[in-house]
């Protein structure tokens, strides 16, 4: 008889602040976010605290009293992990520390912790570790709190370093060590890339968990995994894949976040290459998500910041099987209608008619919804491209259409 296995998910509290910036509404919505990634990390979110400040204290990110708040409800409780919606600074980290008895973290390590999880190729756990190390070289200060007693005095004079810089100098050779690693799989993978030759390439990108992988099984025939959790996907796979008789590279790239690290974005540089050099990018967004026009946002800015965005995209609402609105009852008068009471056929008239009839696509990747449209609007923007690669290829793919009725009186 097999063993059922019992996870067990750590006792978790997370923190963030309302700002001028930031609305209380807002804040909501990335502890909502935040309460995922937890739970993706193995946390069970059990407490949200938040705070109300015109700016984050620079000693403890929060006030004092809230601080002392937290520290009561974590002895009380057996919390084993605070986690900030924001990245803290290593000296607030430190501070923090000194007066709430349990671990720390921020939302940049938790990504980070969540990335180290999933990483599977080497390159990928490279990529990782020096995110990692990027991250940790500041805060080393925090981690050799049992050396505080040690003051000087006789016996402890002399030349040599301190265990703490002895540490700084080994992570530093570790950082370098890293760099000229990944600068050698770069080397290999731009070969590789360039080893394809001519065929047009599309990449999928969009936010983490919209179902890229899905799409890219469902058009592929691939076996990528795919799970209902953040950064299911880490390494870039690319497929050789063929509608009609048209031949193309599909790659399925890592997912964008609202406030990603910068030193993910450093370390995965050649990984967000697929998205460069990508003659079409498709980009996936989860219909279903009360804040997806906040996600369409992030990802077009992430685009821009790898300077990709002048890329011709097809934007794709996936998860239309899943999409609720909200709705108002005939007697309310007083609600007031908002996008979230929009029905998809409301959506399609407001700014994503402005997209073009041809650049926005609804459908399923689950249940293969409008996927035959999906199908003939990828096949004919590909065919553009290689036709205007190759135009004395342009007999050997027809359109759409005439491919299928060539199909047919075969």
């Amino acid at each position: 008889m097999l063993e059922k296995e019992v996870i067990n998910f750590e006792k978790t509290a997370i923190v963030g602040i309302v700002t001028q910036n930031q609305s209380e509404e807002k804040l909501n919505e990335y502890l909502d976010e935040l309460e995922f990634l937890t739970f993706t990390a193995g946390g069970q979110v059990v407490k949200r605290f938040s705070q109300k400040m015109d700016k984050p204290n620079p000693k403890t990110f929060l006030g004092t009293g809230k601080i002392d708040e937290i520290h009561h409800y974590v002895k009380e409780n057996g919390i084993s992990t605070i986690i900030f919606d924001d990245e803290l600074t290593p000296s607030q980290q430190k501070n923090i520390s000194k007066i709430i008895d349990c671990k720390i973290l921020d939302r940049t390590n938790l990504i980070l912790d969540i990335f180290a999880q999933r990483a599977e190729t080497s390159y990928a756990r490279t990529q990782v570790e020096l995110a990692q190390c990027i991250y940790l070289l500041p805060r080393l200060s925090g981690l050799w709190t049992h050396l505080e007693r040690q003051k000087g005095g006789i016996g402890m004079r002399g030349p040599g370093e301190t265990e703490i810089e002895t540490d700084r100098r080994i992570v530093r050779d570790r950082i370098s060590l890293l760099k000229d690693k990944i600068k050698a799989i770069d080397k290999q993978m731009g070969t590789q890339r360039s080893n394809r030759g001519a065929m047009v390439r599309v990449a999928l990108v969009g936010y983490t968990n919209v179902g890229k992988s899905t799409l890219m099984n469902a058009i592929g025939k691939s076996d990528v995994f795919v799970e209902n959790k953040l950064f299911a996907t880490l390494d870039t796979t690319v497929r050789k894949v063929v509608i009609k008789n048209l031949p193309f590279l599909l790659s399925d790239t890592v997912g964008f976040i609202r406030k990603l690290p910068t030193q993910l974005v450093d370390s995965f540089k050649s990984t967000l290459d697929e998205v460069r050099e990508a003659d079409l990018l498709l980009h996936v967004v989860d219909i279903s998500h009360p804040d997806f026009e906040d996600h369409i946002a992030s990802v077009n800015q992430i685009l821009l910041d790898i300077k990709a965005g002048d890329k011709p995209v097809i934007m794709v609402f996936n998860k239309i099987d899943a999409y609720r609105h909200l709705t108002i009852d005939e007697d309310d008068l007083m609600t007031e209608k908002t996008t979230k009471h929009y029905t998809l056929e409301e959506w399609k008239s407001t700014w994503m008619s402005r997209v073009g009839e041809q650049n926005a696509l609804f459908i399923s990747a689950t249940n293969k919804e409008n996927f035959e449209e999906f199908r003939e609007r990828v096949y004919e923007a590909v065919r553009q491209i290689h036709i205007t690669r190759f135009p004395y290829n342009k007999f050997l793919y027809p359109d759409y259409k005439e491919a299928i009725d060539k199909e047919e009186n075969e």
